[in-house]
């Protein structure tokens, strides 16, 4: 059955990954809250134990962001369920560590379809329900990565800096429609992403060992040990969700913070630098106005 609308109070959110990390604390918070929740993973037994007590106002449903059909199903069930999506979060996501040279075509490609295709379906299924009630708001976790890059992690990257733009221009587009965009741009947190779910590539290359090499095996060892706590963030996504005027980047963590002011510094210093070279690359009777 259809139910009415939610009330402001009662939003209904939508958030995929929510086995571990992000998405499960995310999930847990909502639900404390109050709140609806529709809570997904791939294997929706991994996530069943979210919903217990909650059955009122709480789905689990299995969904893989890589399948388009599995997809609109979900966003279906969610509005035939509760009347609404009011916030979607695309948390689902991986890392992928190796040397540009080192990538394994098969292993890029798949990882492009859950962290960029697989987002851009989500968005898509929830934005005709929102558009409609003109109101809404997308949540699209990307990374300290989607701002700035190091080594052995290009590929993904390359994934984070997509959403990145993506999620701009989604947000110029829908601000009129009464809808809201914020990205997540999270620093080293204790989830599983360098644990459990990071993939690497077979291929090691010896000229990259001191660049690529040294970033996996660091990456490794800090596993468990990052200054992030996922709880924490997930209270900082509610926060942001509640601002009258939500954030359209939303940093998470101290070392995030550093490395995003560094990135604009150095961005600055270097437009500053070559800005006679810019200018000049206009035809001459524009450089003058």
């Amino acid at each position: 059955m259809v139910q009415d609308a939610p009330e402001t109070g009662t939003p209904v959110w939508l958030i995929t990954g929510c086995s571990t990390g992000f998405g499960r604390e995310l999930a847990k918070l909502v639900l404390a809250r109050g709140w609806r929740a529709v809570v997904t993973a791939r294997d929706a037994a991994k996530v069943a134990d979210l919903v217990q007590g909650h059955e009122d106002r709480a789905l689990a449903l299995a969904l893989d962001v890589d399948q388009p059909a599995q997809v609109r199903s979900v966003v279906q069930q969610a509005e035939d369920r509760f009347g609404a999506i009011d916030v979607l979060v695309n948390n689902a996501g991986y890392g992928y560590l190796a040397a540009i040279e080192e990538g394994e075509d098969a292993e890029v490609r798949a990882m492009f379809e859950t962290n960029v295709f697989g987002l851009i379906t989500a968005t898509q299924a929830v934005l005709p329900g929102m558009r409609a009630r003109r109101r809404g708001h997308i949540v699209n976790i990307s990374s300290i990565g989607g701002i700035t890059a190091f080594a052995a992690t290009g590929y993904y990257h390359a994934t984070k800096f997509a959403v990145e733009g993506l999620s701009e221009s989604l947000a110029i587009e829908v601000a009129p429609l009464g809808i809201k965009v914020t990205i997540v741009e999270p620093g080293p947190f204790r989830t599983d992403w360098a644990g459990r779910s990071i993939k690497q590539s077979a291929t090691r290359i010896g000229d990259y060992e001191q660049t690529a090499g040294e970033r996996r095996r660091q990456t490794g060892e800090r596993s468990g040990n990052q200054p992030g706590d996922p709880v924490r963030a997930a209270e900082a996504i509610i926060t942001a969700y509640e601002a009258a005027e939500p954030p359209l980047h939303l940093v998470l963590g101290k070392p995030a913070l550093g490395l995003a002011r560094k990135k604009i510094e150095s961005l600055s210093a270097e437009l500053d630098k070559w800005e006679k070279t810019t200018l000049g690359a206009d035809y001459p009777e524009f450089q003058d106005r």
